[in-house]
């Protein structure tokens, strides 16, 4: 028996993101939101509703009254990003995340799950990376400030539920990529980055493409399409305080999980295979006065799949998708980031 029904009155924050789309799309093919059930699907754009204002938050909850929250909402961006603006990125999210989550504690929502980032766990811990390593080392230096604060959300929907008995799960998603992502420049991650890069480098002409580090560090990319569909599935069929649920290595009980496909690749190896699919035959080389970030990031995914959920969307296909995807709307995507 599903945790959520289709009567459900379901507020996605951040349905306007990446991963906000994809959660939609999934919810939509799952039949949530369906009005002859009662259901519905509730969005909200910047103008209605500031995420970053406590009040307008709290009054949005007491009037609208869902009955399920999917937190989606949340300030992202690449290394660069991330390195520039380390005080916007905890203080936004921060705020994002408390403001949803108490409102949502308070006007009595009945299961909230929060998409927090693999960007969590230290830069050396062991790997794959169990749930069991949140906390066990220093952050990567490049994004700590939005990784405390990701941090802070998960340890918020544990104290709530902990201590007042708030229904509150967390998914950590590995590296994103697919519809909907983030092609602007400095500010997209590296997945976009590239298909961007190399695609114009292939219709200025170009002979050669510089890409930042060494493309050593190795990295696992999890479809946004995925993502979306192991967001219902959590909410459908994950109960932290079951006796069945995933436990910690000691034992006690789990509130956030790991989401990724368990296989990762080397940034050099995603460069030139993103480079085939585009069509780019120049030469690449490789900036090594850039950061490389953490020199490895695989989740481990065994608590999920014992869960019952598995990707489905190869890495070789969702490259070839979303290139194709890139190449179709690159005008209006460039005439936008210009």
């Amino acid at each position: 028996m599903n945790l959520i029904t289709k009567s459900e009155r379901i507020f996605v924050a951040g349905h306007n993101g990446m991963a906000g789309k994809a959660i939609c799309r999934s919810l939509i093919k799952k039949g949530y939101g369906n009005k002859e059930l009662n259901g519905e699907l509730i969005f909200e754009n910047r103008k209605n509703l500031n995420l970053l204002d406590s009040s307008a938050v709290a009054s949005w909850f007491e009037i609208k009254k869902p009955s399920v929250v999917i937190l989606a909402a949340a300030k992202v961006g690449g290394i660069g990003a991330n390195s520039s603006y380390p005080a916007d990125f905890f203080l936004e999210n921060i705020k994002i995340q408390t403001n949803v989550i108490e409102s949502a504690y308070k006007s009595g929502v009945k299961r909230l799950l929060f998409l927090g980032s693999s960007c969590i766990y230290p830069k050396l811990c062991n790997q794959p990376i169990s749930e069991d390593e949140l906390l066990s080392g220093y952050l990567e230096s490049t994004n700590d400030s939005y990784a405390l604060a990701k941090i802070a959300g998960i340890k918020f929907c544990e104290g709530l539920r902990d201590q007042y008995g708030f229904d509150a799960i967390t998914l950590m998603p590995t590296n994103l990529y697919g519809p909907g992502d983030n092609y602007t420049n400095n500010n997209s991650h590296v997945f976009a980055a590239l298909i961007r890069r190399f695609y114009e480098a292939k219709i200025e002409k170009q002979k050669q493409v510089t890409c930042w580090g060494t493309g050593t560090p190795k990295r696992e990319f999890l479809h946004v399409d995925d993502l979306g569909d192991a967001t219902i599935f959590a909410l459908e069929n994950w109960q932290p305080n079951n006796v069945n649920s995933p436990k910690k290595a000691n034992g006690k009980k789990l509130c956030h999980l790991n989401v990724g496909t368990g296989v990762d690749i080397s940034i050099k190896e995603l460069a030139e295979s993103i480079a085939t699919q585009i069509g780019f035959k120049g030469e690449i080389k490789w900036d090594i006065s850039k950061p490389d970030g953490t020199p490895r990031k695989l989740l481990n995914i065994d608590r999920m799949k014992k869960l019952g959920w598995e990707s489905k969307i190869s890495l070789k296909n969702g490259i070839k998708d979303t290139c194709t995807l890139f190449k179709k709307n690159y005008l209006q995507n460039n005439l936008k980031l210009k």
